[in-house]
């Protein structure tokens, strides 16, 4: 659980502390439920996962590599990423991409430097030293070393998720940050025109003119505001980053200049929970979108969560797990299809990896989700009596 959501479910009197997950497991919790057409992965690994040049798969783990010869039957023992004797510890909401020249670049919020308070309920405010900070780090050797560990953003962000190379070869990196008085969470983004030896800060202009170092909609709590940001390349090499909200819905920016500034800011049409959302370029050139709805299928409310958390309520439907596609670049999509189901759980935050040609595997850091559905069965729609 990535520290931001850990933040959710251990709110103490005072300052309150990051904590793990409580389980809601009970004897009559309702059994998870998966779409017929999905087939369990060979591993428990979580991703994300990319295709090394070699053709073996690569994920990362706390202070380590692991790479997959066998197409994750088996995975090679810990491949160290940080000398023994230095603060790094990989979070578990990181990106991996491997660039077009074959460097890797990984980047995570290191635990190692995690404040650790976070909010208080006392002043209904960030605790004053609430940090949590993006790194990068980067193979040139197919995964076998890693150097450059570079620090992106000193502050505090709740997940790392949108990681993507621009048409000119820019790297650019969607993260968050808090602002107070009053707090809320914000999205930032950086590109490299490096490989990820260097970032700079991308600027945000609004409706208005105004240009700013973040994407600010506002809102009062320890989740309200513009959070856990994905972001995809288009097919005319505009970005699309999808956001976050406490406002039903996805919103969304676009950059036409490599990252460096993103405009047109607003909300989509995409109705969405609080729990962010994962954009993933397909082989087929189509656009799949993994998300949590605004309400269970079939449904029209949810419970929603208020004071402290947001400055309005919300809907915290994290129980199901949609899969969409989109050929149009996001202008349509098809029916969602509702993959997985746990009435009392949270089934979020996905990472979408395609194995081959339209066989994508998806894997969940809430809920643990590890399964491999094929594109054609996202294509042909809702399985008939999937929402009994």
């Amino acid at each position: 659980m990535t520290p931001f959501c850990q933040a959710m479910l251990g709110w103490v009197a005072g300052v309150v502390l990051l904590t793990t997950a409580p389980s809601f497991a009970t004897a009559a919790e309702p059994q998870l439920w998966l779409d017929p057409r999905v087939q369990t992965l060979p591993s428990s690994k979580m991703g994300p996962f990319i295709r090394l040049e070699d053709g073996g798969i690569l994920t990362v783990d706390d202070t380590s590599a692991f790479i997959s010869k066998d197409e994750g039957s088996h995975w090679s023992a810990p491949v160290p990423m940080f000398p023994a004797d230095q603060p790094f510890q990989i979070s578990n909401e990181r990106s991996i991409l491997r660039t077009k020249d074959g460097t890797i670049v990984v980047a995570f919020m290191n635990l190692k430097t995690r404040s650790k308070g976070y909010w208080d309920v006392k002043t209904k405010g960030f605790v004053p030293d609430v940090r949590l900070d993006v790194w990068t780090v980067r193979s040139i050797d197919g995964a076998k070393t890693w150097t450059d560990a570079q620090l992106v953003q000193q502050g505090y962000a709740g997940a790392v998720r949108g990681l993507v190379q621009a048409e000119n070869g820019n790297l650019v990196l969607a993260t968050q940050d808090v602002l107070r008085d009053p707090a809320r969470h914000v999205v930032t983004a950086y590109s490299s025109p490096d490989d990820g030896k260097t970032w700079a800060k991308a600027t945000w202009v609004d409706q208005a003119g105004k240009r700013s170092p973040s994407l600010d909609l506002g809102g009062h709590g320890h989740h309200d505001g513009a959070v856990e940001p994905t972001v995809e390349r288009l097919k005319d090499g505009t970005l699309w980053m999808l956001i976050r909200t406490a406002r039903d819905r996805l919103w969304q920016a676009y950059s036409t200049d490599q990252g460096a500034t993103w405009t047109n800011i607003g909300a989509s049409p995409i109705a969405a929970s609080a729990a962010p959302a994962m954009l993933k370029r397909l082989a087929s050139g189509r656009l799949l979108l993994a998300w949590n709805q605004l309400y269970p299928e079939g449904k029209t409310s949810y419970e929603r969560k208020g004071p402290d958390w947001h400055e309005k309520p919300t809907s915290y439907h994290r129980e199901e797990l949609s899969l969409a596609l989109s050929d149009d670049d996001g202008k349509s999509w098809s029916p969602p299809v509702v993959i997985a189901r746990q009435p009392g759980k949270w089934l979020s935050y996905p990472y979408v990896f395609e194995r081959k040609p339209g066989e994508i595997w998806l894997t969940t850091m809430q809920g643990g989700l590890r399964f491999a559905i094929q594109e054609a069965d996202i294509l042909a729609g809702p399985k008939a009596g999937a929402n009994e």
